[in-house]
Parts: structure tokens; sequence; C-alpha cells
């Protein structure tokens, strides 16, 4: 896809991997640039530099996600790509309380099922339409010492696949951006995942550009880092080997 004069949407565009896709796409001169966040403020700066129309929604609320598509279509006309890109990610394991898995749960996946669920019959009908969710490396591999947010990327990972199977054939592209460190609030917040990370983090404006390109191509998988191939390919390869490597992994970064 080429995104000249297209209609699109980001989510969590107020800073971020949202915020650089925004002032990325921006130059690629769409029809209308819709920008949404929860933070406000934050978001009216984005929208202000780059002559976006910002709304703000919380879209882990189904009635947020409609409001804000109504919004853009009402704007700029039919919407081209959605971007899912609104995430959350926190420490935890199964003893974490039920409420903070639910919380990733809605952000990291039912967002994104809010979103399609809007736009797939209006998409089928028009025999087009871009779903272009952040999944994070985590979804492809996982996160150490992060169990609701590996699952619930894993969980976005094979909503993204199920709808580029279920509708590709009627004109639905989807493609899943899965990067590894980015240096994000995300990143800055995940102390015990620095000494893993940091070497290999690269900027916001990296991933931007590995997204344009992406969709571009139309790639399913968008990776910013090249070597979550190969880490997705041992996986694949030699599951129990890679289990124990990443074991290894967690003994070496925490202790035993």
């Amino acid at each position: 896809m080429d995104l000249h004069d297209k209609v699109i949407v980001i989510t969590g565009a107020a800073r971020g991997i949202g915020e650089a896709m925004a002032r990325r796409f921006a130059r690629e001169r769409p029809a209308g640039l819709v920008v949404s966040d929860i933070d406000a403020e934050a978001l009216e700066e984005v929208a202000s530099d780059i002559g976006a129309f910002p709304v703000v929604a919380d879209v882990s609320k189904e009635q947020d996600t409609v409001a804000l598509i109504d919004a853009a279509e009402e704007r700029f006309g039919p919407l081209d790509l959605f971007c899912a890109n609104a995430g959350i990610g926190i420490g935890g394991d199964e003893q974490t309380p039920d409420d903070e898995w639910q919380r990733l749960w809605e952000v990291n996946v039912m967002s994104h099922v809010y979103a399609a669920r809007r736009l797939v019959p209006e998409w089928r009908a028009r025999g087009e339409g871009y779903f272009l969710p952040t999944v994070s490396a985590a979804g492809l591999l996982t996160n150490l010492k992060a169990a609701q947010y590996s699952v619930t990327k894993h969980a976005a990972l094979a909503f993204a696949e199920w709808l580029a199977i279920t509708y590709g054939d009627e004109g639905i592209k989807v493609s899943a951006l899965c990067p590894q460190g980015v240096r994000t609030r995300l990143l800055d917040a995940a102390d015990e995942f620095r000494t893993l990370l940091e070497p290999v983090a690269i900027d916001p404006d990296d991933v931007a550009e590995a997204v344009v390109q992406g969709v571009a191509e139309e790639r399913f998988l968008i990776l910013p880092h090249p070597e979550v191939a190969r880490y997705f390919q041992n996986k694949a390869n030699d599951y129990d080997r890679w289990l124990g490597g990443m074991r290894k992994l967690q003994r070496n970064l925490f202790g035993s």
C-alpha cells in the first residue's frame, strides 16, 4: 500500500512508536491522518505539529473505538489503514491479580477486536482495507518476567493471523509489527530488562521507517529487528532447545 492519499488512523499516537509513525506517515501526504490517545495534551501537540486530526479515545472501550473510527470517516471518508498501536506492558506472573490481567487483555487484544469488528464489514464490502497492529517480538517469542504481556501479545498476533487468513482473499491486508527493544517510555520503565534490551534498542523513528517499507510491500511480519526472524526460526526448528536457551538466559539475567 502506498500511504499517499490514504485515510489513516493511528492509536497510541501521543508518544513513542505511535508518534513516530504519525510523523513519518505525514511525510507521505495522506488524504487524512487521524491520531488518537488517552493523553489529550500530548496528542494535541503531536497533531498540531504535523497537521493531523486528533481524537481522544480509550481504545480498551468498544464505544470509544467505534467513535474514533466514526469521527475519522466523518472527517475524511472511508478508512484505508487502521494502526492498532496502543498497548501497555508490565511485569507479572500467574500470581498477578485478575484486574491487571484484564487491563492488558482489554488494551493489547480487545482493542484490536473492537476495531476489526467495526471495520471488517465495511472493508469486505469495498474489497480493500489494511489492519496493522503493533504486536511486539514478545508475540513471536516471549517476554521474561512478564506473563500477561507475553500472553496478550501472543493473542494479538494470533488475531492478526486469523484476520489475514479469513479475509485475505477479499482484499483485506494485515501486517503485524513486531519490534524488540525500542527507546520509549515502556523500555525506560523496564529496569529488569535494560541489560537485555538496551544494547539492541532502536529509536521509534527506525520502527516507523520499517513500517512504511513493510506496508509498501504488504508483508505480514514487519520486523524492525531482523534478528527476531532468526530467533523465531530457532524456536520453530527445535522448541525444546529454544525453551532451554530461554531458561538459561533467565538464569543469567535474574539468577536461579
